[in-house]
């Protein structure tokens, strides 16, 4: 029970102070993977996720199962065209960071957060990865570190991976 685990309610994560990270699925089709996106923005205290373009959207059995009840505490929104959730981000203040391979990106490894700044992290479709548009709007391209012989991972993985850096990197605030 999460009573006995010290968890807070639903209302309470509601009210608290947020990471101010926010979580942007770009084309994302598997309901498990945004199920999934959606527990880990809870773990991590996610702002918001933002459910972009052909993206399956609460409430849907798919999404609660891999989600365990997340999307009812984190907020979410859902947009047509990710560009236009994009343009939103940035005129609250958020950097645009794609998580995507690209001949400039960044790697995780050397990924230095600033407090006092507020991060939207996107993660694209399953096969094509983060439209190009948005990559290029984007403030740029972080990668997440490979050494096997495959040169990807699970969306729902990538988010893991990318909140749990980021969120130690911007440990600091009262989170």
């Amino acid at each position: 029970m999460n009573i006995e685990l010290g968890r807070m309610s639903v209302d309470e994560y509601r009210q608290s102070r947020k990471s101010g990270i926010a979580v942007v699925l770009d084309n994302v089709r598997s309901a498990h993977n945004v199920g999934a996106a959606f527990r880990s923005s809870d773990s991590f205290k996610i702002d918001k996720v933002y459910l972009c373009g052909i993206c399956a959207v609460p409430p849907s059995a798919e999404i609660h199962k891999s989600a365990i009840g997340a999307e009812f505490s984190v907020a979410w929104e859902h947009f047509d065209c990710t560009m236009d959730a994009v343009q939103k981000l940035r005129e609250e203040g958020y950097v645009i960071v794609s998580v995507e391979q690209t001949v400039h990106s960044l790697s995780l490894d050397d990924f230095v957060a600033d407090e006092s700044l507020k991060y939207a992290f996107i993660f694209g479709n399953e096969v094509s990865g983060v439209d190009q548009e948005v990559v290029d709007a984007s403030d740029f391209a972080l990668e997440i570190p490979q050494y096997g012989t495959k040169h990807s991972l699970n969306v729902s993985v990538s988010i893991g991976i990318v909140l749990w850096a980021a969120h130690r990197r911007l440990s600091k605030k009262d989170v």
